[in-house]
This record gives C-alpha cells, structure tokens and sequence, in this order.
C-alpha cells in the first residue's frame, strides 16, 4: 500500500508520510526536539522557572511558607502608606527654584490635569528648611527631623509617577497596580507567592487610621479575583485590635473545637463533591486561623510586654505619636512573629484628616507628619538593633504627591500632583543614604529616570524573592500579574 502524501504539506519529491501526515525526517525531528524538551523542562524546574504555577486556595494550606522563586533579601514588607498625598517639594525633594521664581505661574508648556478644577496659584517654596542627613547628606525637610537621622538607610526616589489625580484610583493602583477595582492588593501578592512563616497570625495584616479608611476602602487590601485566604485582615488601630476574635464565655475550647471539626467535616464533603470551590476552601481555611489567632493574636499585640524604654522610643503614651508609635510598634511585634506583610495608614477619612492638604501646607503637614515622624524613626532604629531592618523593606509614601504651586493666589495649600512625586525604601536589601531619579527644577514633574508605580512594585516583589512577570494568577483565561505588562527592577537602589 501506497503513502498518500498529505494536502497542502510541502514535500520533497518519493518522500512518504506515515499515516499521521508526517514524514520521516519531522518524525525524527519532533521525537528529538521532545526529548531535548524533556531535558530543558528538568533543568528549568530545577532553577524555580515554573514556580509561578498558580496555588489555588484548595490546596491543602495556601498560607504554608513556601521557598521564593530568586534569591531573596527581604522575608518581610512593612508599607507606611500617608494616604492622601504629600507634598514632595515640603519632604524629599528640595528645589531652591521654587524660591527664586516664588509668586510666578508654572511656565507655560507644562500640561497638567487640574484635579476637582481647583484654583491654580502661584510657583511657592518649601514651607520648612532642608537639612543635610547623616554622612550621605540627603536633604530632608524640617517635617522629618527624626526621619532625617536615618537618612543613611534610605533610599529616597524622587521620580514617581502614577495614572491617576483622583484619591480613589490613585490609591487603588498603589495598592494593586491599577486604577480600577477588583485586583489583588501587594500584600496578597506576596502571601500568594510566599504563604507565610506564622501560621497562627494572618499573613497579610493592615491597620487602620482611627479617623477613618482610605478612599475606595476594602478593595485597597482585597484579594480581589484571588481566593479571600490571601486578603488583608484589619487591625484596629485603638482597643482590641480584633472584634470578634474571643468565643462567648459559655463555649469551651473543647467544644469550640468539636463544632469547627463538625462543620470542617460537613464542608470538605460539600467541597469533595464540587472540586474547585476556592471560595468554600477559603472559608474553611479562615475559620481554622480565626481559631488559631485567639491565642497568638492576643500576645502579637500586647505591648504590655515591651519595656519602657521601647514604649518611648515609638512615643507611645503621649501626643500626638501614641496612635502611630503603637501601630509602628505592632507592626515589629507582627513581623517578628513571621508575619509577611503589613500595612499602617497615616490619615484616614478626607480632606484635612489626611495628608491631602488643600488648605495649608503648614498645618496640614505640620499635624500629620508630627504623628509619624518619631514612630517612623523608632521603628528604623527597633529593627536595626534586633537585627530585622536587613530581611525588612520598608516602603514610606502616598498615592501621589503635590503641586509646586499654590491652590490660589496667596493661598498656603496645594492640589494633587501624580506627574513626579518622591517615595523611599529602606532595609531589606536596599542601597542607603542615595537619592535616585529626579522631578524637573519645580518638582512638578519626573523627567530623569522616571519610575512609575509598576517599578516600585516590581522591585517590592524582586526584593522578597518573587519576579513579577511570573508570579502570575490564572484568571479568565489570561495569567494575571501584579505588573501585568510593565514594571522593571529598580536595580540601581539596590544593596
């Protein structure tokens, strides 16, 4: 019997074709390449190339500490967000132009989006001095005294920029990389990727301002299309940091502990039935850490157990640093414990309660930077002293910055400014006391070395041992990334 050749495949002249419309020579090709396949695909494993395979929330323990994906110097991220924006030119980046050509209009050329059509005023100075820090001589204002004397650990990035002017959309996309709702926040990334070392507490911890939650709320720690198991859980910033958390007095342990193995029983065979059910496995793996938390949640927040001295250092018990010197002091107690990833808000509400200072630069910034600027400082120097500012990336910033200009003629305020605006890191592997990238000579926009929010994350991620192009999360059809198709490593601030 003859081999037909098949239609439309070029071939060379009395060359046959096996039944599967091959020829012998891509017969013996494929077979080679598939073995060489085989090869490649073992040593690729080997070097974690495949560990962005998605751990969906049926796993038997999503939050099981797991090996990262590139060799990392940070086990742990502590995110200072000052929600509602500060002012670059009044905290980081010092531009002696603003004073000489201070009472004159931003030249012209310079396009901007003028947010909530706000008044436009004049080019106005930094409202305090700058002083030189430590031996590196970063200039840092007079709202950052004490933040100042740890300038040699910072790395401060004065080139940020972001999509949006808006409080709600820009947050968001600090928070989750875009602008719009319903993506998984970066502490859930990081717990995605890693789990977490405690299994006790949650992976992924924030903590609230007692004046109120960010614009846009919720979504800024969700999970988002993320099993819930990898969502913040919210700490109150005052009394019981957990409502909820303790059994009525008329259960026991032991039967607590009968009714969560009923209904853990009841569930599996509900999911057994139904594969793929991440929602209800995610419950069933919540009510098991709630369980767990009521004994080591307790202990993580009792700062009964810190000496006085410690208590001080953060400015716990007087004003107006308790508040934040005891979030800032929870936070080392947290990750102490093993937990990855925790996020403290300075300024909650809108307007004035935040950093989103329209009325006057002074007071607004005078009030909320007097709160955190001891804790800040205490918490740099607590970690550094046990030995933990080396395996912790601090992140300190707002979801943009401000206008070099005044809200007005005449008028001490400013509006939004997401074109160039300042951030800094510090500990977990990154190069201190060095500034890197620049806004323009008002600040009112990056044009050197320009970093937008995909790179700060993106380095976030590269610092815990995670490449963010493949971390990725399977979602309706497309693997999804927290940078999704931009963001580099910003290789230059790193150790």
């Amino acid at each position: 019997m003859s081999i037909e050749p098949t239609p439309g495949r070029s071939q060379q002249p009395h060359t046959p074709t096996f039944p599967c419309g091959q020829t012998r020579r891509e017969f013996v090709w494929e077979m080679g390449a598939g073995f060489a396949g085989v090869a490649l695909a073992s040593l690729l494993d080997g070097q974690g190339f495949f560990t962005r395979q998605a751990r969906g929330a049926t796993a038997e323990n999503p939050l099981a500490d797991r090996p990262s994906q590139l060799p990392a110097k940070a086990k742990h991220v502590i995110f200072l967000m000052m929600n509602g924006g500060p002012s670059q030119v009044d905290t980081f980046d010092f531009k002696p132009e603003l004073q000489r050509y201070a009472g004159q209009p931003l030249p012209a050329g310079r396009k901007f989006i003028n947010s909530g059509g706000r008044k436009v005023g004049f080019l106005t100075p930094a409202f305090r001095p700058f002083r030189p820090g430590g031996e590196s001589g970063l200039l840092i204002s007079d709202f950052f005294p004490n933040v100042r004397k740890h300038a040699d650990k910072l790395a401060v990035i004065k080139s940020c920029h972001a999509d949006s002017h808006a409080h709600g959309s820009a947050l968001v996309q600090m928070n989750t990389g875009k602008t719009l709702i319903g993506r998984p926040s970066l502490g859930s990334w990081a717990v995605y990727g890693l789990g977490t070392e405690n299994q006790n507490l949650p992976g992924y911890v924030v903590i609230l301002d007692k004046r109120g939650g960010p614009i846009g709320g919720q979504p800024n720690w969700s999970s988002g299309f993320m099993p819930s198991t990898y969502q913040g859980t919210l700490f109150r910033p005052s009394g019981n940091p957990i409502l909820d958390l303790q059994r009525p007095g008329h259960i026991t342990q032991e039967i607590q502990r009968e009714q969560l193995d009923l209904l853990a029983k009841i569930n599996h065979e509900h999911l057994a039935s139904r594969p793929g059910g991440a929602d209800l496995a995610a419950r069933i793996n919540t009510f098991e850490l709630a369980y767990r938390m009521q004994a080591a949640a307790p202990e993580a927040v009792d700062l009964a157990q810190e000496t006085q001295a410690t208590l001080d250092l953060y400015g716990v018990g007087k004003q107006p640093t308790d508040e934040y010197g005891r979030n800032c002091l929870v936070a080392r107690r947290l990750i102490e414990r093993g937990v990855r990833f925790v996020q403290l808000y300075s300024g909650g509400g809108h307007l004035e309660e935040t950093w989103d200072a329209h009325k006057s630069i002074e007071t607004n910034h005078g009030q909320h930077a007097g709160e955190v600027d001891q804790p800040i400082a205490a918490l740099l120097t607590d970690l550094e002293q046990r030995g933990l500012l080396d395996e912790t990336l601090i992140i300190w910033g707002g979801e943009f910055g401000r206008m070099p200009f005044s809200e007005g003629q005449g008028e001490p305020g400013r509006n939004h400014n997401p074109y160039g605006f300042s951030m800094w890191m510090a500990g977990g592997g990154i190069k201190g006391g060095i500034s890197y990238g620049e806004t323009d000579d008002f600040g009112f926009e990056a044009v050197t070395d320009k970093v937008h929010v995909h790179d700060l994350h993106a380095t976030m991620l590269h610092q815990l041992g995670l490449d963010h192009e493949l971390l990725t999360y399977f979602h309706q059809g497309r693997d999804e990334s927290l940078t999704d198709v931009g963001g580099r490593v910003l290789g230059e601030i790193l150790a």
